[in-house]
């Protein structure tokens, strides 16, 4: 079969420009609101999208201030979620720095089943010193560290999900036996960070395993997404940055062993679009309007680890910023906004213009047939496998996607007219996790 395009919706309150909320038509209170997302999960299901995905962390968002910062519980939204979609894959944001492997695979093993082999997990080791804290921890666990935890945290939850047999279950009414105790098996796993028993106490789901995503681009995460994820969301701002990361993480999952095949890459892409370049261009135009300065210095100032006061508005970004290898949390996004500011000698007015639209991701204003044009260029030209589409705006940023740049790609024969599977794994091509009972238990 002729290789397709993969979409993912990133669900975002009132859109990803941090001015969206600002707009006249935009519900200030979208990102609380279980009709909202469950429109913007039914516009993207219509569309045959393979999955909708919620980010999470556990610590206030950004300063209140600046735009909608509550979040959801994100595997509690996804289960309602389920409830009103049939086939749209739902990928779930949890920290393997601030949870436990037996509740979180439980946890994603039970959305597994209530949703009929939909679930995803983007998995994150989750930087930054508010979390911390919200742990009782002084300071953020260090890189390296988030990330050997976040290794053996994996390897507990995937023997987890393969404790118990696919024919484990037998219902037999006549003999009285609902399940073969044979047939489900502690792990017994004693590492360096857990010790857990097992076995996990939900049965193997639709999927096995969720779909197991990772969006870290630093070089430590580039090597566990070549271990262990299936789908990777990437931020890169230009078609070459995109192409070297591709071709960069595809040789990284070979070395590990792996079929590059089978990791799905999802560069995010911020499209603002309108029927005409000038209507598009106007829409982007407002929205950098009203963008609040003080708002976006203070989270850039953060971001580069400096004062606020040193930043100004007129002038590129400082000299004498921190080196990368003093960077412990969002590592990757750090050297992205440098990196970028930099290159294009950047003044910090217009890194905040950039960023308010898509912090760090590849931003596009145009018509449909021309954003139809970029992403099938990227996709031809071994930068994407397909996209993570994060709308400017919401709802009406995915409802012209769906309606208008979608039909485009689908004539093309880029995309599909139809579901052809029922799981999220099946959506993006992937196989099921075969059961390894029998290896856990050796």
């Amino acid at each position: 079969m002729t290789r397709q395009l993969h979409f993912n919706l990133f669900l975002h309150d009132t859109g990803h420009h941090e001015a969206s909320w600002r707009l006249p038509e935009s519900d200030p209170h979208a990102n609380l609101s279980l009709a909202a997302h469950q429109h913007l999960a039914r516009v993207a299901e219509d569309a045959k999208f393979d999955s909708v995905f919620l980010a999470d962390g556990p610590a206030l968002f950004s300063e209140p201030g600046r735009r909608p910062s509550g979040k959801l519980e994100p595997t509690v939204l996804l289960a309602a979620l389920a409830v009103t979609t049939s086939r749209i894959g739902l990928i779930a944001t949890a920290s393997t720095s601030y949870n436990d492997p037996y509740n979180l695979a439980r946890r994603f093993a039970s959305l597994d089943h209530l949703s009929g082999g939909r679930a995803g997990w983007n998995i994150v080791t989750t930087a930054g010193e508010a979390a911390a804290r919200n742990f009782g921890l002084q300071d953020q666990p260090l890189h390296r560290s988030r990330y050997d935890r976040a290794d053996e945290f994996l390897e507990v939850s995937t023997k987890l999900w393969d404790s118990w047999a696919d024919d484990a279950i037998l219902a037999d009414k006549e003999s009285g036996i609902h399940a073969d105790g044979d047939r489900i098996r502690a792990i017994g796993h004693h590492g360096v960070h857990f010790r857990v028993e097992g076995p996990l106490n939900v049965p193997r789901s639709p999927q096995a395993h969720p779909l197991l995503v990772q969006a870290g681009s630093s070089e430590d995460g580039k090597d566990f997404a070549a271990k262990w994820a299936e789908a990777v969301f990437t931020a890169q701002p230009t078609l070459a940055e995109s192409q070297a990361f591709y071709a960069d993480l595809k040789r990284r999952v070979v070395a590990a062993g792996r079929d590059p095949e089978q990791v799905v890459i999802l560069p995010g892409i911020v499209p603002v679009i309108g029927d005409t370049e000038a209507e598009a261009r106007e829409l982007d135009a407002e929205l950098e309007r009203l963008i609040s300065p003080e708002h976006a210095l203070a989270q850039l100032a953060t971001i580069l680890r400096i004062d606020r006061e040193r930043l100004r508005l007129d002038e590129p970004l400082p000299a004498d910023l921190p080196d990368e290898d003093e960077i412990e949390g969002m590592k990757s996004r750090y050297t992205l906004i440098v990196n970028w500011g930099r290159r294009e000698n950047l003044t910090v007015r217009q890194l905040i213009g950039k960023l308010g639209g898509g912090r760090g991701h590849r931003t596009f204003t145009g018509t449909p047939v021309q954003i139809a044009d970029t992403i099938q260029h990227y996709f031809e030209n071994g930068a994407a496998d397909g996209f993570n589409i994060m709308p400017a705006v919401l709802p009406s940023g995915i409802e012209a996607f769906a309606t208008k740049v979608v039909p485009i790609l689908q004539e093309r024969g880029l995309f599909r007219t139809e579901y052809t599977g029922t799981t999220l794994r099946e959506h993006y091509g992937l196989p099921r996790p075969a059961d390894r009972l029998e290896l856990i238990s050796q």
